[in-house]
């Protein structure tokens, strides 16, 4: 692990001060490491759209909102490759919130968000991706020699 010095202005401290304390970070170290590895993902997606990724991607939307909820499961049934689990949850007599895993390539799993997100009474979506790279492999887990994925995040120490 190397070192560095950095100068910053004081507002910029002072802001990245409270950062820092909104969320818990106990060193400046940390939070600056992982601020950079933020940023150098979203680079790294931007640069390679057809990469793999894992993904989640929640929204709120109102069940009474007509044949949403149906348009939302057959939005997930075309998607069967990419959807690896979905959560739902009963917020209050209206309004339910759902939560999509997603694994595929980049550009499909933003598409697939966007068609879901912009579908009429789905409200507060947002996507979460992380790059990953996916490997076949075959090796056994138990009693099974079967060739399965792997999914291994990005080297972005």
């Amino acid at each position: 692990m190397r070192r560095f010095t950095i100068t910053l202005d004081d507002q910029l401290v002072e802001a990245f001060e409270h950062y820092m304390s909104s969320r818990g970070y106990r060193n400046r170290s940390e939070a600056i490491r992982d601020l950079i590895r933020e940023r150098l993902g979203s680079e790294q997606m931007e640069q390679t759209p057809q990469g793999d990724c894992m993904a989640n991607l929640t929204y709120v939307y109102n069940h009474h909102e007509r044949e949403l909820a149906s348009r939302l499961t057959r939005t997930q049934h075309d998607h069967h490759d990419l959807v690896v689990s979905t959560l739902h949850v009963h917020l209050d007599h209206y309004n339910c919130m759902e939560t999509v895993i997603l694994r595929g390539s980049l550009d499909r799993v933003q598409r697939f968000a966007h068609e879901t997100i912009s579908q009429s009474g789905v409200r507060h979506g947002r996507l979460y991706i992380l790059p990953v790279t996916m490997t076949q492999a075959e090796h056994p887990h138990g009693s099974s020699d079967q060739a399965h994925r792997h999914v291994h995040i990005e080297p972005i120490s």
